[in-house]
């Protein structure tokens, strides 16, 4: 199972190995990833299957342009059955909705083994930058973009009444990391999989008690009122239970082997996308007349999570060089800095602020450029390799020439 799983991610420790310099740090987390023995079976069972770019992650961005077209339709032409699935709703969280995010949140969380989190000291330069970037800056720098352009350079352009409402869901985009994707981005970058695995494990546990604080004081500082109920029960309902589920699925999951764990998670992953899509024509439908009437707000709202991603990603990327971080841990320590948990900000966004919200919109155009964007982030880390290594070795250097 361990040479499976090594394959994975780029090969066997020996070809892994062959592929970068004799006194390369990734040499060294090849090493000590095999010294780990049997857990490294049980940590690559976490992630699941191969990560590699399947065929619906790979275009997801055209399908959220054909969901676009067929919610906004749907919405046109039959407003009677639509607007009756949105008033399906208990406590603000329309059930329809609420169940589909279910469906898409938990395979992705049942991946998240908690176990990978006594690594993180293998890699605490890596896990140090990255926490910084995602807890300490993203969010508030997210909240500054979206001053700048939704309350002032675009602001005679969008619909005054729903400014708040963008502003909002801008601040729930980039309030938490996503968990799901980045492992994909990992592999892409010839990443180190157990960095990128404890990463996750560790962000995860820092959302159930970070999210919500975040959240609210940056919508206070927006001067939107905080809806602290409403925005509680949102973490309890999109982060506690479903995380607590999936843990217990993937307890009883590796009771009978990882192979077994790897097999559902195959299973469940269209399941999941399938759910994400859906998500997305309902909002549409239900968003259809007020993107008539205006179709340029969804460019104007990829302003800022353009510029958001990209200057993230960088930023990380640069702060790892600096520190002399493992091009290994440094690629898959950016895109998880720049990613966006989208799926936990849109269900937030329509238990907040409602399916038919600015702040619902401003979170599924986070969806639309989330893989072209974050692609093109892959390429730049791909491309920037040696220029990367060169300059963290000298980073390296430097404390021992001192």
């Amino acid at each position: 199972m361990a040479r499976t799983d090594e394959r994975r991610f780029g090969g066997t420790i020996r070809e892994r190995r062959r592929a970068v310099p004799r006194r390369s740090p990734l040499g060294e987390a090849a090493r000590s990833a095999a010294s780990r023995g049997p857990y490294v079976s049980a940590t690559s069972a976490a992630i699941g299957p191969t990560p590699d770019i399947g065929f619906f992650e790979r275009w997801l961005t055209a399908w959220v342009a054909l969901c676009i077209v067929t919610g906004i339709a749907l919405g046109q032409w039959l407003p009677g059955p639509v607007k009756a699935m949105g008033e399906l709703q208990i406590a603000r969280v329309n059930l329809p909705v609420g169940a589909l995010i279910w469906v898409m949140i938990v395979p992705m969380l049942i991946r998240i083994d908690f176990g990978a989190l006594r690594q993180v000291t293998d890699h605490w330069r890596g896990i140090g930058v990255t926490l910084l970037v995602n807890w300490a800056i993203k969010p508030f720098s997210m909240a500054l973009l979206a001053w700048i352009f939704i309350r002032g350079a675009f602001a005679q352009w969008l619909p005054a009444e729903e400014l708040d409402s963008y502003v909002a869901g801008l601040i729930l985009l980039a309030a938490a990391p996503c968990t799901a994707m980045v492992f994909v981005w990992s592999q892409l970058t010839r990443g180190d999989p157990y960095f990128t695995l404890s990463q996750v494990a560790l962000n995860d546990l820092i959302m159930v008690f970070a999210f919500a604080p975040i959240v609210g004081l940056l919508l206070g500082l927006s001067a939107i009122v905080v809806p602290w109920a409403t925005l509680l029960v949102s973490v309890v309902l999109y982060i506690v239970v479903p995380l607590a589920l999936a843990q217990l699925a993937r307890r009883l999951l590796l009771a009978r082997g990882p192979q077994a764990l790897a097999a559902a998670l195959r299973r469940l992953q269209p399941a999941s996308i399938a759910a994400l899509l859906a998500t997305l024509v309902l909002l549409f439908a239900f968003q259809g007349g007020p993107l008539l009437r205006q179709p340029l707000v969804i460019a104007m709202l990829a302003v800022p999570i353009v510029i958001q991603v990209t200057t993230i990603a960088a930023f990380t990327y640069w702060l790892d060089r600096k520190l002399g971080v493992a091009h290994c841990v440094a690629g898959p320590s950016a895109l998880i800095g720049a990613s966006n948990f989208f799926e936990l900000a849109v269900a937030a966004a329509i238990s907040l602020f409602g399916l038919e919200s600015g702040a619902a919109l401003a979170t599924v155009v986070g969806v639309l450029v989330e893989v072209p964007v974050m692609l093109a982030v892959v390429r730049l880390v791909n491309v920037t390799r040696s220029w990367y290594e060169r300059g963290a070795s000298a980073s390296r250097r430097e404390p021992r020439a001192a």
